[in-house]
């Protein structure tokens, strides 16, 4: 039994070793090189903070479409803000709380209304794209320059010393906090127990709906922070950025180990997860692959991920 649990831990982990050596074989003079290695993780970090907020609304047995369009209205609040005088740091928790103002927007609609994830989330997708591209007037808004378009920048020479980008940082520190919270925190705990058994929560005194209301709060604020980093990448706010990126996030966490079922997900297999899909995507360009076999590649990856899944739970019953 232990060795089973270590073996499902483990089975991301070793997903991303597969896959980095067989392209580290294939392109080894340019695919493990260490500005490679820098730019994969530069290209993870946007993905892998909002699957961060996934893997929660995952766990308690949701789901949420909307992460992109959140990513994207996060970009033009915060462009808006900028140029309204705010500061970098305003304009970002601007960003931010609007986010979360989607995620309660979400949660209430879910628990007050007793409306399935997927039909709420999928509206949302489209309510909330519409409201960016209302609120951008259909156009990219530029924004002065300032330290947040340097958060996700290769880093330089005279920058060496910090390691990893800080785009880089503000991944692995929100992960670590996310992991702390779900493990050792009474809601991180209600949060399993919900997506395990909803009704057996409920009769062992759990506030489901306040549950409920919390989880799809931070899924849509970590859905806004990945917008910060978004917008660090394209320097303007974009109503039409993050287009389709909701399937990415669910497809790391999934590929990571989280259950669609509920009840099952970590924060390091997300977080692999999202660095198994950059690793594929970027060894694909490598080997000068086009962009539809990358494409058909990233989605028997989910298919397998998700075949494993089921057996899991097959095992288990």
């Amino acid at each position: 039994m232990k060795m089973k649990n270590a073996l499902k831990k483990l089975g991301p982990l070793t997903g991303l070793v597969f896959v980095f050596t067989l392209f580290s074989i294939l392109r080894p003079e340019t695919f493990p090189t260490a500005n490679n290695i820098q730019l994969m993780l530069l290209q993870t970090a946007v993905v892998g903070i909002a699957a961060l907020g996934m893997t929660i609304v995952i766990i308690s047995g949701g789901i949420d479409l909307s992460v992109g369009s959140v990513i994207a209205l996060s970009t033009v609040v915060i462009a808006l803000f900028m140029n309204a005088g705010a500061s970098p740091f305003v304009a970002a928790l601007g960003g931010v709380a609007v986010g979360a103002l989607c995620g309660a927007l979400i949660g209430a609609f879910i628990t007050r209304l007793r409306l399935a994830p997927f039909i709420v989330t999928l509206a949302m997708w489209g309510a909330l794209r519409g409201a960016a591209k209302g609120l951008s007037d259909e156009q990219v808004i530029l924004a002065p320059d300032s330290w947040l378009n340097r958060l996700l920048n290769v880093l330089t020479e005279s920058q060496q010393w910090m390691l990893l980008p800080p785009g880089v940082w503000l991944m692995v520190v929100l992960a670590l906090l996310v992991g702390g919270f779900l493990r050792y925190t009474q809601l991180g705990r209600h949060i399993f127990a919900v997506g395990s058994n909803e009704q057996t929560a409920r009769l062992c005194g759990i506030s489901v709906e306040k549950t409920k209301m919390s989880v799809y709060i931070l899924g849509s604020s970590f859905a806004a922070l990945a917008g910060v980093l978004q917008f660090s990448y394209l320097t303007v706010g974009d109503p039409t950025t993050a287009t389709g990126l909701e399937l990415d996030v669910i497809a790391a966490v999934v590929i990571g180990g989280a259950s669609l079922a509920g009840g099952e997900g970590k924060v390091l297999g997300s977080l692999v997860g999202a660095l198994i899909m950059t690793v594929v995507a970027n060894g694909s360009t490598k080997m000068e692959m086009p962009n539809w076999v990358q494409e058909i590649v990233t989605g028997c990856i989910i298919i397998v991920a998700v075949v494993l899944d089921r057996y899991r739970h097959r095992r288990t019953e």
